[in-house]
């Protein structure tokens, strides 16, 4: 079938079209490499706020360009000053918290975004946004089983500081010497609602430690702070006088260390295993 002269033109006209699309795009694919670069020295220099408008310009120009989002965060965060709660500082937080999650919105799996946010929210005291974050990682599905493990640690830890803040106060502990051994007991604290809150803080620990320890069964970090709290649940058996309870737990605490002590030796040989090999690579080079 033969085209007309006005579908011919069309027909070019497309061409034309697809073919200067093409073009640009692979003319602004080369700015933003370029704009990454400037954007690399200046954050080596130590102009972050520099580097900040060229990885934004990198992306602009190329929103598919590779960490350009990444560096925009890490710009952001060098930025920020820890330990000053001057609002513009909090804010510069924040912005670089937003800009972590954009991260983590196209890869889950980012280990340097997720742990950016969680220090960014624990620098500037937002308790709240730090749980809530760190409880969308642990129940997200699209978040792999060993991350979610570590965002359940997390929050196992935090119940635990709970506890121990409580059980550690200097009123509840007596030191008791028996056949010239000098050991702590523990008694209740005076305001019962700490105890109360204390024996919470355990109940929901330990729920937090087992689904950790469901989703990562070799987590070294998840059986630790299982071991912690299992502690803390002998402490307050204690201060009940309640004897079967502490015995009880503390037999799971020895099976608990164990494993801990285990998963330690296993990480430990499998990081010399990982440096020798490191190392071997380097001298072969």
């Amino acid at each position: 079938m033969k085209l007309s002269h006005a579908q011919k033109a069309i027909a070019l006209l497309a061409f034309l079209v697809a073919t200067t699309m093409s073009g640009c795009g692979l003319v602004n694919s080369l700015r933003a490499k370029n704009a990454l670069n400037e954007g690399a020295r200046a954050y080596k220099s130590g102009n972050f706020q520099e580097a900040e408008q060229h990885f934004k310009h990198a992306l602009e120009l190329s929103p598919d360009t590779k960490n350009a989002q990444f560096f925009v965060a890490r710009s952001l965060h060098a930025q920020y000053r820890p330990g000053v709660e001057a609002d513009q500082n909090v804010a510069k937080a924040r912005e670089a918290i937003a800009a972590y999650q954009q991260v983590l919105d196209k890869d889950p799996t980012s280990d340097e975004a997720y742990n950016a946010m969680v220090y960014l929210y624990r620098q500037i005291k937002d308790e709240q946004k730090e749980r809530e974050f760190l409880t969308a990682r642990a129940t997200g599905a699209n978040s792999p089983p060993d991350k979610r493990s570590q965002a359940l640690t997390v929050l196992a830890s935090k119940e635990w500081n709970c506890s121990y803040q409580i059980t550690e106060q200097k009123e509840v502990k007596t030191t008791v010497k028996e056949d010239n051994k000098s050991f702590i007991k523990y008694k209740k604290p005076v305001k019962e609602e700490d105890f109360q809150q204390a024996k919470k803080c355990v109940t929901e620990g330990m729920k937090l430690a087992e689904q950790a320890i469901s989703l990562d069964a070799n987590s070294e970090q998840a059986w630790s702070f299982k071991t912690n709290l299992l502690l803390e649940a002998v402490k307050l058996d204690e201060m009940e006088d309640n004897n079967d309870a502490k015995a009880e737990h503390q037999k799971q605490v020895e099976a608990a260390q164990k494993r801990t002590m285990e998963l330690n030796e296993i990480n430990r040989k499998k990081r010399e295993a990982e440096e020798e090999k490191a190392k071997a690579k380097e001298d072969a080079s």
